[in-house]
């Protein structure tokens, strides 16, 4: 019985490698290692931010409502309150900073965390669609809220209309666009020629802007990240138990309340993951560029990708070694 128990249970993790690495090989060269192009992103933007001069003032000079045009070009396509202020309880500006990041539930990334672990993807586009929706509404007053009224910041600059106009300039239009472009090509052209040829031409964009993101925002703040690491590792530490706590305190809770392995990979994520793109363009454009606030939000991609990816391969073994299907 004993030797059957422990075929059986090898069996069941060789299958839930099998349905891994299926649902890894699935994906195109640019998702397989997104993670690597994000690094290299990074890596590009820090050093342009800081040994080519021109290059913050240059992307600065065109903006739209208050925020730099190149970074805003991407969107063609939990709270740490507590945390910041446990770890920075000196550094309001960096607090205010950390607080925009916990706001913004992520659209985007989280695609790729769900793939990679083996989560359902449907649900995880229901997630996103639904989380874009009520960052529109709730992230201008929630920010409101948490940073003057109950963290009590002395921070004149930020107001409802500014933060308001930051999210519907760079989540609300884009999110119309994509809405009309899918119902106005679908009925033009019919389903079949909408799902086979143009998302499959538009997707890889999607992660290209958002490497071309990531690449312009570091260039614009990496000479900031590079002279303040002191503030950077401040920053980083409790982001990093922010998304641990979160991700595992999920993934808990959707065990007890029973749910299938894909469902819960789905929503241990979403609840992790941050909409750092977001962040980033409110704090710019409320505080300014070259702001503690932006550097804090900056510094959110930095910790996110890493931890994210962990996690990815930590819930992975866990399955494995747990059986969960």
């Amino acid at each position: 019985m004993t030797f059957q128990a422990e075929s059986q249970e090898g069996n069941n993790n060789e299958m839930q490698q099998k349905r891994n690495f299926s649902a890894f090989a699935s994906l195109g060269l640019l998702d397989r290692f997104l993670a690597v192009w994000i690094f290299l992103a990074m890596a590009v933007g820090i050093i342009l931010g800081n040994f080519v001069p021109s290059m913050s003032p240059a992307l600065e000079k065109g903006t739209f409502v208050g925020v730099s045009i190149p970074i805003g070009s991407y969107w063609v396509v939990g709270n740490d309150l507590a945390l910041s202020w446990a770890f920075l309880p000196d550094k309001s500006a960096l607090r205010s900073g950390l607080i925009l990041v916990g706001l913004g539930r992520c659209i985007a990334m989280v695609l790729i965390w769900n793939a990679l672990a083996g989560g359902n993807n449907d649900y995880c586009a229901i997630l996103v669609a639904v989380n874009s929706i009520l960052q529109m509404v709730l992230f201008a007053p929630l920010a409101i809220f948490f940073i003057r009224v109950i963290s009590h910041e002395d921070v004149g600059s930020i107001s409802y209309s500014v933060v308001a106009t930051s999210v519907a300039a760079f989540l609300g239009i884009p999110l119309g666009a994509a809405v009309f472009t899918r119902f106005t090509l679908r009925f033009l052209a019919g389903p079949a020629w909408y799902d086979r040829v143009f998302i499959r031409f538009a997707s890889p964009w999607s992660l290209i802007g958002l490497l071309y993101t990531i690449l312009v925002l570091f260039a614009a703040q990496g000479h900031q990240v590079v002279h303040q690491v002191v503030s950077v590792v401040r920053v980083a530490a409790p982001l990093i138990v922010y998304f641990t706590i979160v991700f595992f305190t999920t993934v808990s809770i959707c065990r007890m309340l029973g749910f299938e392995y894909q469902f819960l990979v789905t929503q241990s994520f979403t609840a992790a993951s941050n909409n750092f793109e977001l962040a980033i363009a409110v704090a710019v454009a409320t505080f300014g560029p070259n702001s503690d606030q932006a550097l804090a939000s900056t510094v959110g991609p930095l910790i996110e990708v890493p931890v994210l990816l962990g996690l990815v391969y930590a819930l992975r073994w866990i399955a494995g070694r747990r059986g969960w299907k």
